[in-house]
């Protein structure tokens, strides 16, 4: 009975497996590329950056060595600083105005395609383009456009991507502008899954649009809200095309970031090795993030 009963499992499981084998043949391109595309260079970064590289081969093994001399160099900590200061501003600047501004468009009842469109159409615009568009707004002298609106009503130009203090908000006002419209449309989409007889019940009682904000749309948009701060954070925490093209890293390294410091280890420098140990820093931070959000979005959850 018992041999029986094995039998029957056995080819039991050998059913499943040819049952479940069109579906793994379907996933399997889908899982290789993952494998080629990403899982293989990050397996790459980790191994390289224990050797000492002559352009991309390894000639000498030193272990953490490479890690050693990132974190120890002068620079790093005013690197970490800025990457931080560009999180925090992301965070202040591009974070609340287009959850506010998909709240409004929500409460549109004639316009809304309109605004839709072209609160979106910057994200089309490549990111090079514009950092170079923001970089002449922000120009000093005379021949910025901002600075020739001030000397044109009579304010004497100001200094922008030259003053240490206004670096980075500047550059992460370009940098929101540009990702503004894809965060406003996933908010959008959020608020279009509000439960409308509630809306509408709280609206029929004389709660003013900021009850309802308060007590309606608030709990409901809060995991939402969650992702994309993480989801910010992530983005921002990698920034380097918008502080290469605006300023350089200056002035005197003011609105330089890791993402800018691994790009120059790599391609400025050519010291690979050292740029593979910096990447592996910031990707274990992110995995860091990543997992803490996993954490307050079960929480949340429940």
């Amino acid at each position: 009975m018992k041999a029986l009963e094995a039998k029957k499992h056995k080819r039991s499981r050998s059913t499943r497996f040819r049952n479940n084998l069109s579906g793994w043949a379907l996933i399997l391109p889908s899982v290789l590329l993952l494998f080629l595309i990403v899982w293989r260079p990050v397996g790459m970064a980790f191994y390289y950056s224990l050797f000492r590289l002559q352009g991309m081969k390894a000639v000498e093994f030193v272990g953490l060595q490479n890690f050693k001399d990132v974190i120890t160099d002068t620079a790093f900590l005013q690197t970490v600083f800025n990457t931080v200061k560009y999180v925090f501003w992301s965070l202040i600047i591009g974070m609340p105005i287009p959850f506010f501004c998909a709240v409004m468009i929500n409460e549109m009842v004639v316009g809304k395609g309109f605004f839709k469109f072209a609160l979106y159409l910057p994200v089309i615009v490549p990111t090079v383009a514009t950092c170079l568009i923001w970089k002449l707004l922000y120009m000093d002298g005379e021949g910025g456009l901002i600075n020739a609106l001030l000397y044109f009503v009579g304010i004497g130009p100001a200094d922008w991507l030259s003053n240490k203090t206004l670096t980075i908000p500047l550059i992460i006002v370009a940098a929101t502008w540009q990702g503004f419209g894809s965060t406003l449309i996933m908010y959008l989409a959020a608020l279009q899954s509000v439960d409308q007889n509630l809306y509408e019940a709280a609206r029929i009682d004389g709660a003013g649009f900021w009850k309802r904000f308060w007590h309606i749309l608030l709990p409901h948009m809060r995991g939402i809200i969650l992702l994309m701060a993480i989801r910010q954070i992530i983005g921002v925490f990698q920034i380097t095309e918008q502080p290469l093209v605006m300023t350089g890293g200056g002035p005197n390294g003011a609105s330089m970031s890791l993402g800018l410091t691994n790009y120059f280890y790599a391609f400025q420098y050519g010291q690979f090795d050292k740029s593979m140990a910096l990447g592996v820093v910031s990707f274990l931070f992110l995995i860091g993030l990543t997992f803490i959000y996993f954490k307050l979005d079960r929480k949340f959850s429940e």
